[in-house]
């Protein structure tokens, strides 16, 4: 959230997204991850997504970053990998 270059094109100003933000964690929902599934995606930094993803159930992992999060040995059916453009012509 702090890099700029990530909201170029975005209309909201700071004070805007830090609200937007503090209303979307207040309806979230914390799991614990009691267990470590390693996807052993390309790049090792992105293997929490789809290990926080597993833990809470989820079905979709929603990310500019498909080639690298789609790219893992161990894959889970159930967990959909999709574009956020994707997500918002689905909802």
């Amino acid at each position: 959230m702090g890099r700029s270059e990530l909201f170029a094109q975005c209309r909201l100003n700071p004070q805007e997204r830090s609200d937007l933000m503090d209303i979307f964690l207040a309806v979230c929902e914390w799991t614990r991850v009691y267990y470590v599934w390693r996807p052993n995606l390309p790049d090792e930094a992105d293997n929490h997504l789809i290990e926080l993803a597993v833990a809470g159930g989820a079905d979709l992992v929603v990310t500019r970053n498909l080639r690298d999060v789609q790219g893992g040995e161990l894959q889970f059916p159930s967990l959909r990998i999709i574009s956020p453009e994707t997500f918002l012509k689905e909802i």
